[in-house]
């Protein structure tokens, strides 16, 4: 069995760009910046930054379109995923991606809030994912179906027409 899971918390180095596709799939791109400090052999402290870029699909793209700000702290959950298109200048690019399928806003005014399609069903289960001011927490799986991919075929996005 092969597991491709990507949790991050961070800060939204931009605010959310919401899209909807060509066959009405909303769709919002924003980017992530996480912070990794130590200590090198010198005794001095280091730090290094890295951009996560993410995509939302569905309800999960408008929640995000709408709740989420340049600055705002998020713990983002989803899947990595690298996509590769030809660019008008007949170069290969590659952009890596986090497809989100969960997301809990860390500050701000619904602080706490879970969105997200795998809320658990059992209370023993519930313990990690609660969040701490006891808010409700929102299942937005309507109808069994990962919010973050095209439903068919019909409905893949053609990466030309949505610039991130």
């Amino acid at each position: 069995m092969d597991l491709n899971k990507a949790m991050i918390i961070g800060r939204l180095t931009r605010d959310p760009e919401g899209r909807t596709t060509p066959n009405g799939q909303t769709v919002t791109s924003f980017s992530v910046a996480t912070n990794f400090t130590w200590t090198d052999s010198s005794g001095q402290k280091q730090e290094k930054v890295e951009f996560h870029n993410i995509v939302a699909w569905r309800k999960l793209a408008e929640i995000c379109n709408q709740y989420l700000s340049k600055g705002k702290r998020v713990y983002i959950e989803g899947r990595i995923q690298t996509r590769d298109w030809t660019g008008q200048d007949g170069v290969k690019r590659y952009r890596t991606e986090i497809i989100a399928e969960n997301m809990i806003m860390l500050d701000g005014g619904t602080s706490g809030q879970n969105f997200g399609q795998n809320q658990p069903n059992n209370q023993n289960d519930f313990k990690q994912s609660q969040p701490q001011n006891n808010e409700p927490v929102i299942n937005l799986d309507e109808d069994n179906e990962t919010p973050n991919e095209p439903k068919n075929n019909d409905d893949e996005i053609n990466v030309e027409e949505i610039p991130f």
